[in-house]
């Protein structure tokens, strides 16, 4: 009820209660709908992590099958790139788990080293049977990792600080260990042939493949499904994405990063065995740039340095991109430096679109 100038009172809204005859009836949006090329490509990006590296690897090929000519897609060469980073890619599974956690592992490749060399002295040296000699060499990377885990869970050491100790500790354990010697290859060859398994080749169509590369494509299946199929791949990925917010949700992330590390070190001890294969020696000074290789393949591939989000299929891809650099690079007859150089700018190039990616969860 409201009154009029004469004093009159009369029912029904006042003027300024009344709604305007123009007003708008839509819903208030507030999303943005006009983005530009870039910002699509952002989010389809963000959305789709894996692109990049296989962007990067289909324009790699190209470019040197164009500079290079026929020598460099000749089944020949494809199939010594794949062997080429077989290791390395083996050991970039095991660096991805860690980094999915928004850690990283220094000491990957000084487990590899550490392992591989506890598995040739045992059976060479030591006259261990062959089973006993690598189950204790893949005992070891566990026990390894489980080191690694545990000084992170329950010392709470940040990841970096933790696995920059046990790298040194692992390596002056292998100089001890080894004596600084290397198992020969004839020497494996009469008493642990089983050893150099992952160093026999099979021809398909003019290329050599390893044995060891089928092992690291066993092994990416393998991590993939438990990552993606599994409640404890949905946990390492909450635990990198938001360690508190995982623990608040009732998710265990002491145990997890404790299977992580473990895992890791373990898939470690593979890739010894897979680098037996391909050197045909034990050797303890052997893969000295094994860390920083798996995590220039782990970064090239797409995956987070951050935690939280990155994938198997990219870290595989870059290695890839890095064996194709390297083999591209030198049949063009460039110095080794200028592939240095090249995966430097790459593992930049990497981080920089990584950085400019997450600013759209941000």
């Amino acid at each position: 009820m409201s009154s009029t100038a004469d004093g009159t009172q009369h029912h029904g809204p006042a003027d300024f209660e009344k709604p305007l005859a123009a007003a708008a009836t839509s819903v208030a949006s507030f999303e943005d709908t006009s983005k530009g090329p870039l910002k699509r490509i952002q989010h389809f990006l963000h959305n789709y992590p894996t692109a990049i590296p296989f962007i990067v690897l289909l324009i790699s090929v190209l470019a040197f099958s164009l500079i290079v000519g026929e020598r460099f897609y000749a089944a020949r060469n494809l199939g010594i790139v794949l062997q080429q980073v077989t290791v390395i890619a083996i050991l970039g599974i095991a660096q991805t788990l860690v980094i999915l956690t928004a850690g990283i592992d220094l000491s990957v490749g000084a487990i590899m080293i550490l392992s591989h060399v506890v598995m040739g002295k045992l059976a060479v040296d030591s006259g261990f049977p062959v089973p006993i000699a690598f189950s204790l060499g893949l005992l070891c990377g566990l026990v390894c990792g489980a080191l690694n885990g545990s000084l992170i869970t329950y010392l709470r050491l940040p990841p970096f600080i933790a696995t920059l100790g046990t790298w040194n500790i692992f390596n002056a354990l292998n100089l001890w260990y080894s004596q600084s010697q290397t198992v020969r290859p004839g020497d494996i060859d009469a008493a642990a042939p089983f050893l150099k398994i992952m160093g026999t080749s099979i021809d398909i169509s003019g290329a050599q493949f390893a044995f060891g590369t089928v092992l690291m494509f066993i092994i990416a299946i393998i991590i993939w499904y438990m990552l993606n199929k599994t409640a404890f791949g949905r946990h390492v990925h909450a635990t990198g994405d938001d360690e508190e917010a995982a623990r608040l949700a009732g998710i265990n992330t002491d145990r997890t990063l404790m299977g992580v590390y473990t895992i890791a070190g373990l898939i470690c001890a593979i890739a010894g065995w897979a680098l037996i294969g391909r050197v045909g020696a034990v050797s303890p000074n052997s893969g000295q740039t094994a860390n920083l290789d798996s995590i220039t393949a782990v970064v090239i591939g797409g995956t987070s340095l951050f935690g939280g989000r990155g994938s198997l299929i990219g870290t595989l891809v870059g290695a890839l991109i890095v064996g194709v650099f390297s083999s591209g690079l030198k049949l063009a007859g460039l110095d080794v430096l200028w592939q240095v150089f090249a995966v430097g700018l790459l593992i930049i190039i990497a981080v920089a679109i990584d950085q400019w990616i997450r600013k759209v969860s941000a």
